[in-house]
């Protein structure tokens, strides 16, 4: 599991520093000043994750386990429920996209959760 971890890292990685990078070269005079800032909130969530995917690889090594496994799985469901969403919100323009965004942040916040379980039981 620490190599697919890992890969997700570096994909949710490269591929949110593209995003970022493609809404503020190619987005900017196309979207709207508050639509730019819902891609960029997209983003934001999608590197932090990805951080977090590579804690959860780390992790892995350490204190392999199903809470480990499971953060990993929280955290890349997050970013592409989350941050997928309002990539594609912001695009489409299809506001319906936003009912989704919400349990993308519900993934993340299970992620954590998870962590901060496995924080506990290692004690």
């Amino acid at each position: 599991m620490v190599r697919l971890w890992l890969l997700l890292s570096a994909l949710a990685g490269f591929s949110g520093v593209a995003m970022g990078a493609f809404a503020a070269h190619g987005l900017k005079s196309r979207l709207s000043a508050d639509y730019l800032a819902v891609f960029q909130t997209g983003t934001h969530y999608q590197l932090i994750h990805a951080l977090a995917l590579l804690g959860v690889a780390i992790l892995a090594m350490v204190a392999p386990g199903r809470l480990v496994n499971l953060a990993g799985g929280f955290f890349a469901a997050g970013i592409v429920l989350f941050s997928g969403s309002l990539y594609l919100l912001t695009l489409t323009g299809v506001s319906k996209l936003g009912i989704v965004t919400p349990f993308g942040g519900l993934a993340f916040l299970a992620g954590w959760v998870c962590l901060g379980m496995l924080a506990w039981r290692m004690a």
